[in-house]
């Protein structure tokens, strides 16, 4: 079947070939004709297999086919992270090339100024995550009486990880009579069922089985003890085949330290996690893109919107706790039939969620053996970096026993207090050299060092940076 066959718009017909396909995929063949006879749809398929278009190409075409309907918001399409924002973008503005149709985004991380215009101007698509939609909904900032379509994508992900109470709100504010279509590579039985709260009478479209991960990628495991995972990462980083390469870690900070430790080796990396800013992850997956950086180290929440071609591995550094997590992880590579490698690192700890993922993709991973490497368990060395940020994080918990033996080495020229003295506390608010206002002095304590007021406000001196404790300033 070619995509003249699916009564798609000729303009969008032309953009699709200028961009390089010539036939859709089993999702995308299934899914069209469902989406242009007007039903809801749930569409379920393997991670790189085109639902992205499989939705975006109808709902561009019954656009411009009743393009006279006036103005305001028509599509709003949602999704969990950012990075499945703005490819989500990428793909309608591909597609809607020739098209003249208005769209914009709405995620958080940047400036807001931009997306409230968009959405009081009644932009006809919005593809948006669901915090900062509600909360701009919540300001009176859109209006969507004249909604046509709503699309979850990431389905399973949205409603399973806290989304659903912002999508139920957001759904309770759009017009009963619309079409609504639910897409993702997984989506158990009960988030299925949970579904038929938002549709009416959806059609199923599941192309394979729904635990299936991606066909043309080559799985494997390597047992390796914890200490000697980064060690083993490197050696098998020497191969040249693993050019373009997307590894998974559980935590944030274990995405920062680990890329500290590939820079040290010379190799060069960059990370994506929700504790980087809007303009550091887009810079991290255009540097990826580009082959700036050879390496990315990645979380999975900030992963779900990597739609990179050429990705040469999937590397599990941490192994997933999740066996949904780890069909969207391996995902990543081996997109659109293209051939990728996944390769596992398995700790002792790891045994039980092996075997879990094991039963639920119906298959074992292959153990695999890396020649010339020494696996014998060790201390894990840490890189000056490390110890670095491991003395900022424990700022805060080891100043104050520091200053306590500096006080005391002081201490130790002076004379020595009268045993019938009280104690007075160490607690930061009760020490001589804090910020006195609020707090009577102790018995027997001597009073604090007079300092000049900063003002006029009641209450006594402010706070050092502004810090306030226990009351409201110009309240």
């Amino acid at each position: 079947m070619s995509f003249n066959a699916l009564n798609l718009d000729a303009r969008i017909l032309r953009a699709i070939a200028e961009a390089g396909y010539t036939e859709p995929t089993p999702i995308q063949s299934a899914a069209i004709p469902q989406i242009l006879g007007n039903h809801d749809l749930i569409g379920i398929a393997q991670t790189g297999t085109g639902k992205t278009a499989a939705f975006t190409l109808p709902i561009l075409t019954k656009l411009v086919a009743a393009a006279g309907r006036g103005r305001g918001t028509r599509v709003l399409v949602l999704a969990p992270t950012r990075e499945l924002v703005v490819q989500i973008e990428e793909n309608i503005r591909a597609y809607g090339k020739h098209l003249s149709l208005r769209m914009a985004t709405v995620f958080g991380g940047v400036g807001e100024t931009p997306q409230i215009r968009a959405l009081r101007e009644g932009t006809e698509i919005v593809v948006a995550t669901p915090g900062r939609l509600l909360d701009l909904m919540g300001r009176r900032c859109a209006d969507f009486s004249g909604l046509e379509f709503l699309v979850l994508d990431e389905a399973d992900r949205m409603l399973d990880m806290g989304f659903l109470p912002s999508i139920r709100q957001i759904v309770r504010s759009l017009p009963k009579q619309r079409q609504t279509l639910l897409f993702s590579a997984t989506l158990s039985r009960e988030i299925e069922a949970l579904t038929h709260e938002f549709q009416h009478s959806p059609k199923l479209v599941q192309i394979g089985r729904r635990s299936n991960p991606a066909e043309t990628v080559t799985q494997w495991a390597y047992e390796i003890p914890r200490s000697r995972k980064v060690a083993l990462l490197v050696h098998l980083l020497g191969e040249p085949t693993m050019n373009m390469v997307l590894v998974f870690v559980r935590m944030k900070h274990s995405a920062d330290r680990l890329a500290r430790q590939l820079e040290s080796h010379g190799i060069t990396t960059a990370t994506l996690h929700s504790n980087r800013s809007q303009a550091q992850r887009l810079r991290a997956l255009r540097d990826f893109k580009s082959g700036a950086v050879r390496v990315l180290v990645a979380t999975d929440i900030a992963a779900r919107g990597i739609d990179v071609d050429g990705i040469s591995h999937v590397v599990n550094f941490d192994f997933p706790m999740h066996a949904e997590d780890y069909v969207h992880r391996i995902g990543r590579t081996g997109r659109a039939q293209a051939i990728g490698d996944a390769i596992s690192f398995v700790t002792p700890e790891d045994h039980g969620e092996l075997r879990s993922l094991e039963r639920f993709i119906g298959r074992g991973l292959v153990r695999k053996h890396a020649e010339g490497f020494d696996y014998t368990d060790r201390p894990e060395v840490r890189t000056a970096g490390d110890v670095g940020q491991h003395r900022r994080q424990g700022q805060g918990q080891h100043a104050r026993p520091q200053q306590q033996n500096r006080s005391q080495q002081r201490g130790s020229h002076q004379p020595q207090r009268s045993q019938q003295q009280p104690q007075r506390s160490q607690h930061p608010l009760h020490r001589e050299d804090s910020w006195q206002s609020g707090f009577a002095p102790e018995p027997g304590a001597r009073p604090a060092s007079p300092r000049p007021r900063s003002g006029n406000r009641p209450g006594g001196p402010r706070p050092p940076g502004g810090r306030t404790f226990g009351r409201s300033w110009g309240r």
